[in-house]
Formats: C-alpha cells, structure tokens, sequence
C-alpha cells in the first residue's frame, strides 16, 4: 500500500473530530495546504516536472510572440524581408501547440494515477482499520471520502502545482519585456494588476471555505441517504418516506447553498481579473496612442505592448484558477486526513512470542481469563474480570439481558476489541503470543444480520477460503485474497454445494441460470435466505470455533431443523458458540453461561440453571412465551 501521502490532514464529519489533527502552518494557510497537496503528487515528480518543463516552453513561445510580431511590423516598415520573422512566428506556434498538447495528456495521466492510489489508499486504509474506530463513521462518509473527495484531487495535485509555477513564470516574465518595452506603460498595467491582486486575496479564501463546507455537506448527504435507503423497509412501512426525503434533501440544499456561494465568489473574482485587465488595456491604449500621435512612441512597440496586456490576462486567469483548484483540492485533503488517525490491524505480527511451556492438549479451544473490556468514550466496562473457557467440542450457548456483554464476548473473541486487563486464550496460548490471523484463521462467524458479499454465489460460500486454504497449508499465514485464484476448483465447488445442501439451498442454486456463478443480490434471496447462506459459508472446511449471532431468527421450522442439525455435526467435531434469542438453541446446548451486567452470573446446562438460578427461569419463560405465540421471542 502506498504511503505517499499518509500525512494529508482533512475536515469532516464530527463523528471524527476527536481523531482530526491541526495541519503545521494552520488550516487555512496556502503554503501548508500546497505542501499537503504536493505530497500526493511527489511519487509521480519526475512526470511532472517533465510537464512543466513542456509548459515552461509553451510560455516561452507565447511570451516571444508579441516581440516577433514588433519585428513583423518594423520590417514592414522598413521594408525588409518578412519569410523569416514569419517563419518564426509559424515555428512558435507549432512548438507551442506540441508542447501544450504533450503536457495535458501527461498530466492527466498522472491526474487519475494520483486519483486511483489515493482511493486504494482509503479502501485498504477502511478495510484494514479497527473496528471499533470505522465504525464511528457512517458508510455514506467513507463512500463520498473514496469517489468525491479523491476527485477534487485530481486537478489539484497536478495542474494546480504546475499552474502556479506556470503561471507565476509567465506573469513575471510578461512584465519584464513589458518594462523592456516602455516603462511609462507598464506603470499603468501594475496598477490594475496590484488592484485585482488585493481583491483576488479577498474573494478566494471565500471560495475555499465554501468548497470545504460543501464538501462535507456531501458527506453528510451520503450519510443520510446509506441509513435511509439501508432501512427502506422500515420507513415505507412507518410512512415515513416524507421525512426522510426531507432529512436528505435539506442536507442536498445545505450542499447547494455553499456550492452557489462558491460560484458567487468564483464569478466576482473572474469578473474583477477580466474587467480590471480590460480597463487597463484601455488606459494603455489611449496613453500609448497619444505617444504615438506625439511621435514619442513606435506603433510596433505599442501593438507588442498591447499583445503582452492582452496575453497577461492568461498567467493571471491561469493562477487565479490554479489558485481556485488548489483550494478545492484541499477541501478534500482535509477530509481524507481523518482518516490518516485509523489505527490498521496488523494481522500477521506476534508481538509477545515467547518460550513458554506448551499448552497441554486438553486446554480449551479458546477462553477469558478475568477479562474488562470497554469500548471507546464509554464509562463503564462492557464486560467485568470475565472468566469463561469454550471447550473443544460441543454446543455452548450465551444468554442474558441485553446489555449483558454476549456480542462483546464475541468482539473479544474476534479481537475486533483488545481487553483492557486479563487474557485471552486460544488452545491455552495467550492472545498476545498469536497473530490476529491466527485467531480468525480458526473461527467461522455468522452474523444476526447476515450480510451478503457482493458477487456470486460460488463467492459468497466460498468467501473464508483463501489461497493457502485450498493448498492446504492451513499453518502458513492468510492472505485474505478471496477466492478468485483458488486451486482445486473441483474441491472447492463440491465443498459448496455440500454446505448449500446442508441449508437447504441447493436446489434454489442449482435452478438459477449459472448455478454457483449466479450473481447474488439482495432482491433475489430472502431475509432468511440470505441467513442460510452466511450459514453455509461458515460451514465450509469445518472451522475450529462456529460463531452464530442466533443464526436461524428468521428460519421456518423444516429449515431450522436442517440447520440445527448441520450446527450439530458441526458440534460433534468442533465448538459451536451461540448468542442465544430462541428457546430451541437454549435446549438444545451442551452448555449455557449466563452473563449479566458484564459479568458471569452462572454457567451449566439447561436443567442446572433452571432449577439454582431466578434470572434464567425469568429468561426461559419469556422465550416461551415467545415461543407460545409463534414468535421468535425477545432479543436478550
């Protein structure tokens, strides 16, 4: 992953805030904004300077023109020659048109390289991050971060750079043969230049602010519609449509009104650059006449002033611009800043590896040994010197009030969270004396939402299996690169249809057009559908720990039995850890540890904790309750 451009600081959501940090020569200052921006065009230097050396030569042809053409005109007049200063005009042109052509292409090469390695840097940067941490963002914000933001730094990194060099060159260089020319003159056109300069400091930091302002009204945009458009169901159903197309618009016309309020400022200063430029045309044009009817000036020294007023216009429209982008451009780099505070799993390292005694062969499979974990900016501990030990085998069931600590038990499992005291155990090793991949390498985990992973099916199923899975080296680290270069195809398609068959989907997948390569979308699977198949792809090679957020919620009763069974099996060879919501899974564990308040309150099977325990007959009798009313009972 590239690493360019890590240190680029942002502006976003306050979701983020407390993470942002304050960029060195303060937030609205252009030499540290350009210096931000400039990091993200620095591997690609040696194009670009390439680019600006060709628009270095465009400018030297444009700024020898007007003297050509004075000699154009004095030849006339004295009647000499013209194939050569026309000749020359023509090889200027031509050198001129070549070299402005060559550094468009290769700057907006390196435009989009710049783009494309700034959103791989995100998206590994997303993937990679803690949990905890992305997920104080909202989606739509890390989508608008990826696709709008990265935008606004195509230009800025490239052409923006080289238009302010460009564009300074041209600017001085235009004046010196200006002051070559007559000095008289040149007088009147610094006036007009230092009058549109002031105001041009006044108008463009508007533009900035306002496109950072729009900026994170996009993100905000972005945010609101994911939530709104993710629980479509609920707001048809509550006819809530109004208010959440009120909510995403009024977040559009936020957008809209800082984007016209950057279109104000942007017309005022262009028309402030063009009108002070032609007034001063003007003033040359009747100063200069009048020094021509006086005989104190040549007509050609006064049309090759004016072509160098006319053509000063295009350095000042070209910094002004540069100037713009740049801003713009830096709207974003304050966004994409944010994220530079993630902290990224390493999930290969082994921090703590130590000689230490072996752990004996019947240590659980994983366990909490007096384990507090808390999660960020939260007072109390979500779970409080937690001990409990998950067998090698067999059906374990966690139950309690919500609040309890069970998906926090999971988090910690997972080691989506660190604990803040205490130690977990994975086949009697210490978490800290194991890799994060070595962990997940040996659990399978269904969520109660059961997401789906964009692709086929083959995919879907398949999606724990990486390379050195199908190659067998179940020791060597994973490399978490999906399926598409697996080996042992036919393995590997016989294993997915064994899984679907399990869930009771093989027929339904074997009917689609494509089979295993079928696409899998939300609109051609069901809620309980799709639960199935995040079954089946924790089913896949047997994982040592099966991890089920109450995976059959939403199952009718023929399919639940077929997977109670298939989680049976699973049962008899490795350990099956449930978040427990139904009766069914209470009765049907080999053991039940009943958490409240954080804390273990009681642990052993079904009939144990029924006869010594008052919460967990409350508990039951609510499921049965429940369960009495063909309901799934309540969430604890």
């Amino acid at each position: 992953m590239s690493q360019a451009h890590d240190n680029i600081p942002g502006d976003g959501a306050d979701s983020t805030r407390a993470w942002q940090g304050t960029p060195a020569g303060g937030r609205g200052s252009l030499a540290a904004g350009t210096a931000l921006i400039a990091s993200y065009t620095r591997p690609h230097l040696p194009r670009v300077f390439l680019a600006l050396l060709l628009g270095l030569i465009g400018t030297a042809t444009l700024l020898a023109t007007p003297l050509v053409t004075k000699w154009v005109l004095d030849s006339l007049e004295s009647g000499l020659h013209l194939a050569r200063p026309i000749a020359l005009l023509l090889g200027l042109l031509v050198v001129g048109t070549v070299a402005s052509l060559l550094q468009v292409a290769m700057l907006g090469k390196v435009a989009e390289r710049i783009v494309f390695t700034a959103r791989e840097t995100l998206i590994q940067r997303f993937f990679r991050a803690k949990l905890e941490q992305i997920q104080a963002f909202r989606t739509g914000e890390l989508v608008t971060r990826v696709t709008s933001d990265t935008v606004l730094l195509r230009e800025a990194a490239t052409t923006s750079l080289v238009g302010l060099v460009n564009g300074t060159v041209a600017l001085a260089g235009t004046v010196v043969l200006m002051a070559v020319l007559d000095w008289a003159l040149l007088g009147t056109t610094l006036v007009a230049i230092g009058v549109v300069g002031a105001l041009f400091a006044v108008f463009i930091p508007q533009v900035g602010r306002a496109d950072r302002r729009t900026q994170a009204a996009i993100g905000d945009i972005g945010g609101t519609l994911e939530t709104g458009v993710r629980a479509l169901r609920t707001v048809k159903a509550s006819r809530a449509e109004d208010r959440e197309i009120g909510r995403v618009v009024a977040r559009a016309r936020a957008a809209e009104r800082h984007s016209v309020r950057s279109v104000w400022y942007s017309a005022l200063s262009w028309s402030i650059a063009d009108g002070g430029m032609q007034l001063a045309i003007i003033a040359v044009l009747g100063l200069g006449a009048g020094r021509v009817a006086g005989g104190t000036l040549a007509v050609s020294t006064l049309v090759a002033f004016l072509l160098y007023a006319f053509n000063i216009v295009t350095p000042i429209s070209e910094l002004a611009s540069a100037i713009a982008t740049l801003q713009s451009g830096l709207a974003a780099a304050w966004r994409i800043r944010e994220t530079e505070h993630l902290t990224l799993e390493d999930t290969h390292a082994r921090p703590h590896v130590s000689p230490a005694t072996p752990a004996p062969q019947d240590a659980p499979v994983l366990a909490l040994r007096g384990v507090t974990a808390h999660y960020r900016d939260a007072e109390e501990a979500a779970v409080a010197d937690l001990t409990l030990e998950i067998p090698r085998t067999g059906h374990v069931a966690l139950v309690g009030p919500s609040g309890a600590g069970k998906t926090t038990v999971f988090s910690l499992l997972l080691r989506f969270i660190e604990p803040a005291s205490g130690q977990l155990e994975l086949h009697g090793t210490p978490f800290a004396e194991v890799s994060i991949d070595d962990v997940r390498s040996r659990i399978a985990y269904v969520e109660q939402d059961a997401p789906i992973v964009p692709g086929t099916f083959r995919e879907n199923v398949l999606f724990r299996i990486t390379d050195d899975d199908a190659s067998g080296e179940q020791d060597a680290p994973r490399t978490g690169r999906g399926v598409a270069s697996l080996s042992g195809k036919t393995r590997n398609d016989a294993e997915a249809w064994q899984a679907l068959a399990a869930v009771l989907l093989e027929d339904k997948v074997r009917a689609l057009e494509g089979g295993l390569d079928a696409a899998v979308t939300d609109t051609n699977l069901s809620g309980g559908e799709r639960q199935r198949l995040a079954v089946a792809r924790a089913l896949v090679r047997s994982p040592d720990v099966l991890l089920l957020d109450e995976a059959t919620a939403q199952l009718d009763g023929v399919t639940e039995a077929a997977i109670q069974r298939a989680i049976g099996a699973a049962a008899r060879v490795g350990a099956v850890v449930t978040i427990a919501h139904r009766l069914s899974t209470v009765l049907e564990a080999d053991r039940i540890f009943l958490l409240d308040g954080g804390r273990l309150r009681a642990s052993g099977t079904h009939e144990e904790l029924l006869e010594h325990d008052g919460l967990y007959r409350e508990f039951v009798a609510a499921l049965r309750i429940g369960a009495s009313r063909g309901e799934r009972g309540p969430t604890v």
